[in-house]
This record gives C-alpha cells, structure tokens and sequence, in this order.
C-alpha cells in the first residue's frame, strides 16, 4: 500500500482550485511561481524615488567598545579606576561582572575630525578622512546581552535561530541586478565565524536561493561550485538541462517552491562559474588602490573584502555583508584586552573601511550604497576584572551603543542622540535595532512595514511582528 504524499497549505489550495484559497495561491505564484525568483522582487516596494540599490554592512562581531571608538567621555577619563555608582549593577543584568567594579577610562587619547568635530580614537587615523561623509548614531540600544542572540536579532529580527536574514529580504523584495553573481554575499575575517553563525545570513522561512553566500578572498572564492576534473562545461549543461526537467516534474506533483529554489540555485552556480573568477580577482586592480586599502592579491583580510566588495556592487550585488570577528574585549588576557588586541583590530580595519567610503564616492557609487558599521551591542563603563584580571576589558552592555552609516540617501556629519557622562544609558534620542532595520530596508525603497512573507499562520517580517519600529526620518538627507 502506498504511503499518502503529505500535503503542504499550498499544495491543497492548487487540488482544490476553488474559492479563495485558489485566488490567493495565484496572487501568490505571480511572486514566487515559475521564473527564476531572485530576478522577480517587487514585494513591499514603495512608489518610485531616489533610493540605495545596494548595502554593504560591516559588522564589527563582538561588540566595539564605544567608549574607546566615538564616544569620549572625559568624566569617565577622569574617574578612572574608582568605584562606579552603584545603580550600575545593583539589579541589574551583567554577563561577567561580579561585586562591586571600577569604572575604567579609555586608555587611549581622543580627537575631534571633520568639520563635523566628531571624536575619534587616535587608533583610528584614517577615520579623519571620512568623518564628513559619515551618520553617526550614538543612541543604539538592544535587548539582548549575548552574543549569538544580539547578532541574530540584529541580522534576522528575532533572537533565535530559523529567522531571515537582511540580505535575504533585500533580495526577496527587490531581486537581483546581476543574473551571473549571488544577489547576497557574505565573506568573514578576523579568524573566525561571527557567533551567531551561519544563521546570521540564512534564509529561514523566505526560499533557500535566497541565502547569503559565502565567498573567500583567497582559494576557490566558493567551494564546490567548479565542476570535477574531467568534466566539460557542455557535459555540465546536458546535466543541468535533465536536472531541471526532473525538478519541473517534481514541482507540477508536489507544488513545493523550493523544487524552484532548487532549479535557480542549480542555474546561478553554472553562471557563476563564468563570472565568479572574474569578480572576486583583485589583481586587475591597480596599485594605488591597494595601496588605498592595504590589500594584498592572493591574501585573506579584512582589506582584501572591503576591496571585494565594492568590485561586487560595483556589479550589482545587492547586498554585501562583511562579518570581522575579535572585537569582544573582555580582557582576559592580551587576546581580548584594550591595550594589546584593541589596538589590533582598529589597525586591522581602520584603514579599509575609510578606503572603502573613498573608493565608492570617486567611482559615483556612494549615493547608491548605504554602507553601515557597527557590533550588535556596547561595552560597560566598568572594568570586567573577570577572576580578578588584571588586563583592561569591558563587559557585554546592550543599553546603549554606538553605529554609523554613510552614502545611500542618510545625512552626512549628523551626529545623533546622546548617552550619558559614562556613555551607561542613552538620554537623548533612542534608535533601536528594530527603528534600524526599518531605516534600511526604507533607503532600498522597500515597505518595512508591510514587507512580509506568510510562515506558520503569521506574516513574518524582518522588523518583528509587533507596533513600534519605525524609519528614522532625522537620519536621512
């Protein structure tokens, strides 16, 4: 006896072919049905107007300290070392913190930039030259206090695994500019995945063609897409022609959207490798723009990336997302404190990041790429002192943080909302991760607020399912 086929929602609509059921599937299969989906978009979009095509995100993973980057704080400077208020900790929620700490000054000096006067770190030099072109948000705030959950609320909307990422929803209301490349990219540095993993840039519910894709700056820039030795690009098109016929028929008997998923994804990584090679080869650039970045053909870094993405969205790569991992300065040891590994990761990034600004707005692509940096939370006041270490640190702070952003369409030098003598609690101006994502999704020219997918009864959106996120109209030109 043969076993029933179980039947999805959307399978049984299409059987039934009667009443509504059959009106929404269709409605449905204008957005999702049989051409390639990454190239259909159009979900959420907002009437016509000057917006951002593509997004490079630099994520910071571990959370930047703000008070030792953007926010000088001289109270804090000249307290150093003393015991903190106890409001600091008393009832509240430390990650690491025990008894009664003290407030730890920033141990490196501070310098106004720009004509804008914004602080820097002097670890930052480079900073100097973009500080115009920068918004800077000094009134972030989370409500997660770890790592992996923070990232995930930040990149997915919810705090647990099995969310969409951001660039998956980019693609999934706008589609793709270039059919040859991925329309969502995503390349590490610093060492090691971002805490949150491979999740921060899943698809989840939305269509799994939809995924980031991670690429290498050095070696094969993806793995297994080059077809086995011996194997002819000809041989390889006979192949995917009769895969593609089996999953047509398996789409016409199941129904199921990710038999199309299948069917694109199987296409894309034969054009990709045409086109692949060619984007992420770094060498065709000149010596003065290395020299602009510090890259280095043939190497792995954070430099080589920021180089690579702009090559990428220079081809019309949707969104770009670069994740550096070290910044978790608990200090523990010199692998984590302010006076050894702090001072590193600015070196390591500092640079990059400044050339990255410059090279967009010379080549007239600044305006139509919103570039954004920042970690997924801030750092105490206080030093950790974990076991009682002796090495500089701070501990996880989701209360307030610092962010910025530059290009695609936001207010360059604005410098917005205000924290604290001890950069603790914000006083002026809130912008939640939530009111973020709704103001980037916004510059795409997408609907934050009705850019929704259906998924176990509720319209999921990147933004949550609750009122209250908002676009942050005061950030934008």
């Amino acid at each position: 006896m043969n076993s029933p086929t179980p039947q999805d929602r959307r399978r049984f609509l299409r059987q039934c072919g009667l009443g509504l059921g059959a009106v929404y599937l269709a409605g449905l299969e204008r957005v999702a049905g049989t051409l390639p989906a990454p190239l259909l978009g159009g979900a959420g979009v907002l009437p016509a107007r000057k917006t951002a095509k593509s997004v490079i995100y630099l994520h910071m993973s571990g959370g930047p300290p703000p008070q030792d980057t953007f926010e000088w704080k001289p109270k804090l400077k000249e307290l150093d070392q003393t015991l903190c208020p106890k409001e600091f900790f008393e009832g509240k929620r430390l990650a690491f913190i025990k008894g009664h700490p003290t407030l730890l000054g920033p141990p490196h000096a501070f310098k106004q930039v720009g004509e804008s006067g914004m602080w820097v770190t002097e670890l930052m030099p480079h900073f100097a030259k973009i500080a115009d072109e920068v918004c800077m948000i000094r009134s972030m705030h989370t409500d997660q206090f770890n790592h992996a959950p923070a990232e995930l609320l930040l990149h997915t909307g919810t705090q647990v695994f099995g969310g969409a990422a951001m660039g998956s929803w980019a693609l999934y209301g706008l589609g793709s500019m270039n059919e040859d490349l991925p329309g969502f990219v995503v390349m590490l540095s610093g060492g090691s995945d971002p805490t949150g993993g491979k999740s921060l840039w899943g698809s989840g519910y939305l269509p799994s063609h939809l995924q980031g894709t991670l690429m290498r700056s050095r070696g094969e820039p993806i793995l297994y897409v080059s077809d086995p030795e011996g194997m002819s690009r000809d041989a390889r098109r006979s192949s995917l022609d009769a895969l593609k016929e089996l999953n047509r028929l398996e789409h016409q008997r199941s129904g199921s959207d990710e038999t199309l998923s299948r069917i694109e994804q199987y296409e894309l990584a034969f054009r990709m490798q045409a086109s692949v090679p060619e984007a992420m080869d770094i060498g065709q650039e000149s010596e003065e723009v290395h020299a602009l970045y510090g890259s280095k053909p043939g190497g792995a870094s954070f430099a080589n990336n920021c180089l690579l993405a702009r090559r990428l969205v220079e081809r019309g790569v949707r969104f770009v997302q670069l994740y550096d991992w070290g910044w978790d300065i608990h200090g523990t040891g010199k692998h984590d404190d302010m006076l050894t590994m702090f001072p590193n990761k600015c070196q390591e990034t500092d640079q990059a990041v400044a050339a990255l600004v410059l090279d967009l707005k010379q080549r007239g692509l600044l305006d139509d790429t919103l570039v954004i940096w920042g970690g997924e939370f801030g750092r105490t006041p206080m030093n950790e002192a974990r076991n009682g270490s002796t090495f500089l640190g701070r501990d996880h702070h989701p209360d307030c943080f610092t962010m910025w952003m530059a290009g695609g369409g936001v207010k360059a030098g604005l410098q917005y909302g205000q924290t604290d003598d001890f950069g603790y609690s914000i006083t002026a101006d809130p912008v939640s991760v939530r009111d973020l994502q709704c103001t980037i999704l916004h510059q795409l020219g997408l609907d934050p607020l009705h850019l929704s997918y259906p998924y176990l009864g509720l319209d999921q959106r990147l933004i949550g399912p609750a009122e209250g996120p908002q676009v942050r109209h005061e950030l934008l030109a």
